[in-house]
């Protein structure tokens, strides 16, 4: 695949997005498309939804496919590159469905690396600071090897993604599949799930309903947010290049989970008071990226500042909360979708 930079770096070419549908790859989508691709998302719409890619519905260079790639999965026709974004990502839905979690990142990550492989495509592994675990060293750089526990309640996703890892880099270096991996920091915006369980989302939602919102442990544990398309600007940067990573793309603006929740308080204009709950199992103490290797390698960095992001996230979910006139209602998982190109039996899709 031609991987020149700039406006357009990608016209001409096909693209398989795994979990198209979920709150990055449907991101990812649009930046593609707007990049000149011809987009393939794969999804099962397990935490994913039609909604999110319903706007690009009757597009020449859009397909949606419904396809689970713990199965094996194949594409008719040239693939240029393979983002294998397919998995449950936020601890709710990981927990819920741990079985399908490690087989999308075990299987999942198997049969996307054999479609590039067969198709001479670029491979794009979606993985995560959860690598990192509960880290013991601060902040994260991608030479450090992680503290996770591997039989907590947080491993099903994190050992997941760090067997993805291993299935990546053996693939790059016995089969010559030119692969390569993101680890994704804390990403937020438009299109997370109300109820997807991670802060943001729930702060957001509590706050704009007017309910305390509920702080894990004393609040004091940290994570470092990514606006989204600072992220999809990152991972289209690895894409476009030759590098095989690891490479971490997030923002290293450091917050309290106290101080965030604070922050979408004054942003929403709510009247909600702070609660505190018991903290989960294994839950990080501190998160932050070294991204010294994006900055260097691939000129990226982060540029949407938190209270910019913040305003536009909350704005989505004002505009999402309000009544839909009929026949505006967003599809959700398990309907069947009338976006053209959709077809086949069932990748659970979220990030």
């Amino acid at each position: 695949m031609t991987r020149a930079r700039g406006a357009g770096r990608f016209a001409g070419q096909r693209v398989a997005v795994t979990g198209g549908a979920g709150f990055l790859g449907s991101h990812l989508c649009d930046a593609l498309l707007a990049e000149g691709a011809h987009v393939l998302c794969l999804d099962n719409f397990l935490t994913g939804t039609p909604g999110n890619v319903s706007h690009l519905a009757g597009r020449g260079d859009f397909q949606l496919l419904r396809r689970d790639v713990t199965d094996h999965t194949d594409i008719p026709g040239r693939v240029d590159a393979v983002l294998h974004f397919a998995s449950p990502a936020s601890p709710p839905d990981y927990l819920r469905l741990p079985i399908h979690t490690l087989k999308v990142g075990a299987f999942g990550t198997w049969h996307a690396l054999e479609l590039a492989r067969e198709k001479n495509a670029r491979f794009v592994l979606a993985s995560t600071s959860e690598v990192y675990g509960d880290p013991q060293v601060h902040p994260q750089s991608e030479d450090y090897w992680g503290h996770v526990n591997p039989v907590g309640p947080r491993a099903v996703y994190d050992e997941a993604k760090r067997y993805a890892e291993a299935m990546t880099t053996a693939c790059r270096a016995s089969e010559g599949v030119d692969a390569a991996i993101v680890r994704i920091f804390n990403t937020y915006g438009p299109r997370m799930r109300p109820g997807d369980g991670r802060a943001i989302p729930t702060f957001i939602r509590q706050a704009l309903a007017g309910d305390p919102l509920t702080v894990a442990g004393d609040g004091s544990q940290t994570r470092s947010l990514c606006y989204v398309d600072d992220t999809v600007g990152g991972i289209l940067r690895v894409l476009a290049s030759d590098l095989a990573g690891p490479v971490n793309i997030g923002n290293p603006d450091e917050r309290s989970i106290l101080d965030i929740a604070r922050d979408v308080i004054a942003a929403a204009g709510s009247g909600s008071v702070i609660t505190f709950v018991a903290r989960p199992a294994d839950d990080p103490a501190v998160r932050c990226p070294v991204i010294t290797r994006a900055r260097e390698l691939l000129g990226w960095e982060p540029n949407v500042p938190w209270a910019e992001g913040l305003a536009r996230t909350i704005a989505w979910f004002r505009a999402s909360s309000r009544p839909r006139a009929p026949g505006q209602e967003s599809k959700v998982p398990g309907q069947e979708s009338k976006v053209p190109g959709q077809e086949g039996p069932a990748a659970a899709a979220s990030s």
